[in-house]
C-alpha cells in the first residue's frame, strides 16, 4: 500500500497511558538492568525510572500513526530515536501523548518518516518529547524531498580514546523480555516471521532495547548511574543486533554536560548505534 502523503502534519488524539512501578521495573529488566542497579528494580527504593522508559508510553500512538500513513509492519525499520526529557520520570502515573507526522521524505527506494510526540503528565505539564525516524522499505520513489540534515554538534573527537567503555552481554531471551513493554512486532519473537522478512538468523533484538542499554551505560559512564540526570539523547540504528550479542558502549565527553556515544557488537566488531549523543546535568 502506498504511503498517504496527505497524512503529513496530521496528529493523533491525545492517548492516555497509565502505568505502575511494575512497568518501569519490567522496562529496566528488558534493557539489562542488574541487581547492582537495585534502585531501578525494587519498589522499596521508589523505584527510580530509567530515562529510556520514555519510549514506552509513545509506542501505541506511533504505531497508530504509521498504520494510518500506510506503513506495513513487514516494511518498517527503525532508523533513529531522540528523547528530550523535561523532568525526571515518575515511577507511576498517567501520561497523555500526541503524535504528529512531521514529514515523509523520499530516498528513491526507501521512504523516511519523521514522527514527533509530545507527552504531558497528569497536571498537563510537559514530561518529554520524542522524535522517531522510521524507514519504509520499498516505499520511496514518489518524488518527494530528501530528509533534512540536523547536526547535534556532539561528535566523537578524532583520534581520542573513549572516556568510558562498558561491555554487557544480552541474554538469548532479551527480545522476548523487552517486547513485554509494548513492542509486540513478531520480528522480535517468531523465527518463521523473521525468515520471511529476510533474517535467516532469527528474531532480532529491538533497536530500542539496544538504545535502552546505551542510555543505561551513558548514565553509568557520566553521572554515576543516576539516569534522572540525563536530559536528552539520540542515536541512529546502523546494523541489526541478535539476542545473545555482547554490546559495547563507548563515550567521549566533548564538553561539560555533553557526551558522544557509540554502541558496537563485540562478536562482529561492527557499530550498531552511531551518530549518538547525550546531554546531562
Amino acid at each position: 500500500m502506498p504511503l498517504d502523503l496527505a497524512m503529513v502534519g496530521r496528529a493523533t488524539e491525545p492517548l492516555a497511558y497509565t502505568y505502575t512501578w511494575k512497568d518501569t521495573v519490567l522496562y529496566a529488566l528488558g534493557v539489562g538492568a542488574r541487581v547492582t542497579e537495585l534502585d531501578y528494580l525494587y519498589e522499596g527504593r521508589g523505584p527510580k525510572v530509567l530515562a529510556g522508559f520514555a519510549v514506552v508510553p509513545t509506542i501505541a500512538p506511533i504505531f497508530d500513526l504509521m498504520e494510518k500513513a500506510g506503513g506495513e509492519l513487514t516494511s518498517i525499520v527503525h532508523g533513529a530515536q531522540r528523547i528530550t526529557l523535561h523532568k525526571p520520570l515518575a515511577p507511576s502515573g498517567t501520561l497523555s501523548t500526541v503524535a504528529r507526522l512531521k514529514g515523509l521524505y523520499d530516498l528513491r527506494r526507501f521512504a523516511i518518516g519523521h514522527i514527533e510526540t509530545q507527552t504531558k503528565d497528569e497536571r498537563g505539564e510537559p514530561a518529554f518529547d520524542t522524535l522517531w525516524t522510521i524507514i519504509f522499505r520499498d516505499q520511496g520513489g514518489f518524488g518527494g524531498e530528501t530528509p533534512p540534515r540536523e547536526r547535534s554538534g556532539i561528535d566523537i573527537p578524532k583520534g581520542k580514546p573513549a572516556d568510558f567503555r562498558i561491555e554487557e552481554t544480552t541474554s538469548k531471551e532479551q527480545a522476548l523480555l523487552y517486547r513485554l513493554s509494548g513492542d509486540l512486532n513478531p520480528l522480535h519473537a517468531d523465527p518463521e516471521f523473521a525468515k520471511r522478512v529476510g533474517f535467516e538468523q532469527g528474531p532480532l533484538l529491538h533497536g530500542l532495547c539496544t538504545y535502552g542499554y546505551m542510555t543505561r551505560h551513558a548514565a553509568q559512564g557520566v553521572v554515576g548511574g543516576d539516569s534522572s540526570r540525563l536530559k536528552a539523547f539520540e542515536g541512529s540504528f546502523k546494523k541489526p543486533v541478535w539476542p545473545g550479542d555482547t554490546l559495547v558502549t563507548e563515550g567521549w565527553a566533548t564538553e561539560p554536560g555533553k557526551v558522544a556515544l557509540q554502541v558496537s557488537v563485540k562478536e562482529r566488531s561492527e557499530v550498531v548505534i552511531g551518530g549518538a549523543w547525550a546531554t546531562y546535568e
